[in-house]
């Protein structure tokens, strides 16, 4: 019995280190995604600003070999308190102050994929959410795979936007994260 029973856990731990090997199987669309991105080592930074176009913040964006990160520190009486959606946009364009909508739809948009949770997503500007401390400041910071310096500081640059509410990261097309409160140009 007792050799039964390591035979039976020796094909377990076999199978459990070994692939499936199924033809219909294959990476997620993340892992899709992010394996297609060539990463490079770059620096990228911007201003935070508000609905009334007041500075509130900065943002600064350090890629490398594996991916990218994003430092947000946010002043205090920025925001209200609670979670706020992150999306990063196509155009580095804050101009249209209140509104921040020349800034364009998500960096890498793909119809009916936004949202972590999504099987047909994420899009390559999906972010997680930020938490916006009681006095209205926040410090975040994130690491992503499906964002590299070709996407983000192309030619026109991309934008940083701060939604309203939090993303539910399904919901399209932005997660039910409501209007644009803050933006800031990535360079």
């Amino acid at each position: 019995m007792n050799k039964l029973l390591m035979a039976v856990g020796a094909v377990a731990l076999i199978s459990a280190c070994t692939p499936a090997e199924t033809p219909d199987a294959g990476p997620s669309t993340a892992e899709e995604k992010s394996s297609s991105l060539s990463f490079t080592s770059f620096t990228a930074s911007g201003e935070v600003i508000d609905s009334q176009g007041s500075d509130i913040g900065t943002i600064d964006v350090q890629g490398g070999p594996n991916g990218t990160v994003f430092r947000i520190a946010l002043n205090e009486g920025s925001l209200t308190p609670g979670w706020h959606g992150l999306h990063l946009h196509a155009q580095a364009d804050c101009s249209d102050v209140g509104k921040f909508t020349v800034s364009g739809g998500h960096v890498g948009r793909v119809e009916g994929g936004h949202g972590f949770m999504n099987p047909d997503g994420p899009e390559n500007g999906d972010l997680p959410n930020i938490w916006v401390a009681a006095d209205g400041s926040a410090g975040y910071e994130a690491f992503s795979m499906l964002i590299n310096e070709a996407l983000l500081v192309d030619g026109d640059g991309s934008a940083l936007i701060i939604h309203e509410n939090p993303d539910d990261f399904i919901t399209q097309p932005i997660g039910g994260a409501g209007a644009r409160v803050a933006c800031a140009e990535i360079r």
